[in-house]
């Protein structure tokens, strides 16, 4: 990881000049260019060609000789064979599995929770959170820094793969007739949370949880995004799992959720802009991501309409055409993180866009075990390697957690909820919009991880999002399922008394 910031610097590079050997005992193909820190750190007679290197706590470093200009990558520790790497990636992945297994089984059958939540408590527990605590060499052997680029990769496409599918199932028809409260829940859902923030900043602040050189507007626009921020394919995974994947309150939420994070998205982009990373992420976030999502909304579906037609005659999706349509969602995701959005939203609009029938239906039976079987656990997983919950041990700290997480629920879930009622929604779908709404999960894991990268938030802050974010997420199908035995939630949204007989005419929601 490259640090942008000078403090970043100076502070891994005390680390590393007091545990690096001397400069004799490097590899000799390293030696002239003198693998240092600076040419300050040794004599100019033993380094004299060496600038600045950017280096992690991983042991590896990049390093630029000043007079050819040339970069150069090395690992002090002695990085893996390439060999070695895809044996130990291979032996994650079928821990991860396993433990992903085990816990959506204990979540389902002990606490009745999707198995979503299984995935993200066996992603935390793998990581420092107990494995590293109770075993931190053996966790330390099991995830290897030189695999981390692997298991990132993997993660990122399964997560991309299951936005893309959720795209898929994503009925435009059902978000017409409800385009008002749509946008009026995701604005409530963004600007209660911002001012939320703006109250909560200052005071995190002065405990030191932000990094030292976050300004207080810095401070709030990132909060903002954290609290007002929604687990869309969370959210969409849960919808599906209690059979409402179909409904219209499926639809007017996932719509919801999407301008909200698409906004959530954009202002994290402007804050990125505003602490100096690149004065163009900004204008490329708001201008290239809003001229791509208009071009695949108008454009998108004559594009893709041979596709259809040749899916429709052959009466399946063949390899050769499935093989297209992963090559378009790359270049989609590319493109949508290219603008300065992230990439799942280049996914998702692609399967909106995507013309419904036979091509639609392969490609989802195609895809959707792959990607919600073994790549999405993979995320969670990543996650959890950064989350150390045992940071918020104090009883201090814990009084801050608990009011992030009350904040968190009242400015998100109560302002989507109000919202839904004031457009005209009964009070039991509005409550349900509101639980939905208030579901933070994979984003939210997102959003923090760059926080924390980036060194906008400390570790004990991102520590107490993540435990907002499980507990947020584990409130959300409780509540749908105490609703559902009040209304059913898979009847038309806007039929008015909880009594209309439209409303009670539904299935019962609940088969995962």
């Amino acid at each position: 990881m490259t640090f942008g910031r000078a403090g970043s610097d100076i502070a891994h590079a005390k680390a590393l000049r007091r545990t690096w050997p001397p400069h004799s005992s490097w590899p000799s193909e390293t030696g002239k260019a003198g693998v240092l820190l600076s040419a300050n750190n040794f004599p100019k007679s033993t380094c004299p060609n060496v600038t600045t290197c950017h280096s992690d706590n991983e042991g590896h470093a990049d390093i630029r000789n000043e007079e050819s200009g040339q970069a150069r990558h090395v690992c002090r520790r002695g990085c893996m064979e390439f060999s070695h790497v895809g044996a130990a990636f291979v032996l994650q992945l079928l821990v991860i599995w396993g433990a992903c297994y085990l816990a959506r089984w204990l979540v389902k059958h002990m606490l009745n929770q999707p198995p979503v939540i299984g995935d993200m408590l066996a992603g935390i527990l793998l990581g420092p959170s107990l494995l590293g605590l109770l075993a931190p060499d053996f966790q330390q052997a099991l995830f290897p820094a030189d695999t981390r680029p692997l298991l990132n990769a993997a993660a990122q496409t399964g997560i991309g793969l299951y936005m893309f599918l959720v795209g898929l199932g994503f009925r435009k028809e059902h978000f017409q007739p409800n385009a008002g409260s749509a946008v009026a829940v995701s604005f409530a859902g963004v600007i209660m949370p911002f001012l939320a923030a703006a109250a909560l900043a200052p005071w995190l602040q002065q405990l030191g949880l932000f990094g030292k050189d976050v300004t207080d507007f810095e401070a709030r626009l990132f909060l903002g995004v954290a609290i007002s921020i929604t687990a869309f394919p969370v959210l969409a995974r849960i919808i599906k799992e209690r059979g409402l994947g179909e409904t219209p309150l499926a639809s007017l939420t996932l719509s919801a959720a999407a301008i909200d994070d698409a906004i959530a998205w954009s202002i994290l982009a402007i804050l990125l802009a505003c602490i100096g990373d690149d004065s163009l992420i900004a204008i490329k976030a708001l201008g290239g991501g809003g001229l791509l999502t208009l071009t695949m909304l108008v454009l998108g579906p004559r594009i893709l309409r041979p596709l259809a037609h040749r899916a429709e005659q052959d009466g399946k999706v063949t390899l050769p055409l499935l093989s297209v349509v992963l090559i378009l969602f790359g270049g989609c995701a590319w493109a949508m993180d290219a603008a300065g959005l992230h990439a799942v939203f280049g996914g998702f609009l692609l399967g909106v866009v995507m013309p419904r029938g036979a091509l639609s239906q392969g490609i989802k039976a195609r895809l959707e075990p792959i990607a919600v079987t073994l790549l999405v656990p993979l995320f969670f997983t990543l996650s959890g390697l950064n989350t150390q919950v045992t940071m918020v041990s104090s009883l201090s700290l814990a009084l801050v957690a608990l009011a992030i997480l009350a904040a968190s629920i009242l400015a998100k879930g109560g302002a989507c909820w109000a919202a839904a009622r004031l457009t005209g929604q009964d009070n039991v779908t509005a409550l349900a919009v509101g639980a939905l709404m208030n579901a933070r999960g994979l984003m939210e894991l997102l959003v923090i991880n760059i926080g924390l990268q980036r060194g906008i938030i400390g570790p004990e802050l991102f520590a107490m999002l993540a435990l907002m974010t499980i507990v947020t997420t584990m409130m959300t199908l409780p509540a749908i399922d105490r609703l559902a035995r009040r209304k059913g939630l898979g009847g038309p949204i806007a039929d008015g008394p909880d009594d209309a007989p439209a409303a009670r005419a539904v299935a019962t929601p609940g088969a995962a």
